[in-house]
């Protein structure tokens, strides 16, 4: 397999053939080409499992991988310049398995992209589009030089700013999150960091009803986020 993107898991290439970047070379086994009505009509070419495994060296391709062309990186200020926007941003979220699954939730929730920063950030990999299901595929991710930065310029009347932390006493409950909205999320273990929270306009929390004191980075994105999508339905 020549030059290229690598895809990998079942879901992940299903979407790369429904997606915008163009799918350049299909393998996939025997097994999974019976079990999967579309991978057969898609016609790719039968090659054994530990072939594939050499290849994407992992055993998580679950019989199917692709070659795509590579991905594209949306821009972070043509994000905030849409109407409402609603932006998923990480502060350094390292995982991932993390970011895909933060993905997969901002596309379902129909957020408009997730911002991450060039240092210190898990980017798009094959691992990051595999945990996503393939949202990656249609969800635009931006990457920034300086994220502090890229808030302090990018917020306004049309769109606030508001930091994930636990220690908020304003909660997504009671938050206006109707209009444009950046939700800012920090590593887990980490939070975020002290000058992007300073930036935020707000911290808000998520309410816990039990011992824990904090929630896993993809849940917390997932559930604000589709707080948001729950005002704008409502609103």
């Amino acid at each position: 397999m020549s030059s290229g993107d690598l895809v990998y898991g079942r879901r992940a290439v299903r979407e790369a053939l429904r997606g915008r970047r163009e799918v350049l070379e299909l393998l996939a086994t025997e097994r999974a080409v019976a079990g999967e009505e579309w991978l057969a009509e898609a016609k790719p070419k039968v090659r054994q499992d530990r072939d594939l495994t050499e290849l994407v060296e992992t055993r998580e391709h679950q019989g199917v991988v692709a070659r795509v062309s590579p991905f594209v990186y949306a821009d972070a200020y043509d994000l905030a310049a849409v109407e409402k926007p609603l932006l998923a941003v990480l502060d350094r979220v390292t995982d991932p398995r993390n970011l895909g699954a933060v993905c997969r939730s901002a596309e379902g929730a129909g957020a408009t992209g997730i911002v991450v920063p060039a240092h210190g950030s898990a980017i798009v990999t094959p691992a990051v589009v595999r945990a996503s299901a393939g949202a990656t595929e249609h969800l635009p991710i931006a990457v920034v030089t300086n994220l502090s930065r890229y808030l302090e310029e990018v917020k306004g009347a049309d769109l606030w700013v508001y930091g994930a932390a636990g220690e908020a006493t304003s909660s997504m409950w009671d938050t206006d999150l109707t209009g444009g909205v950046a939700l800012v999320f920090g590593a887990e273990g980490k939070g975020l960091r002290p000058l992007v929270a300073r930036t935020c306009d707000a911290l808000v929390s998520i309410p816990l009803s039990g011992q824990i004191d904090s929630l896993n980075v993809s849940v917390a994105a997932a559930l604000m986020l589709y707080e948001a999508g729950r005002q704008r339905r409502s609103a």
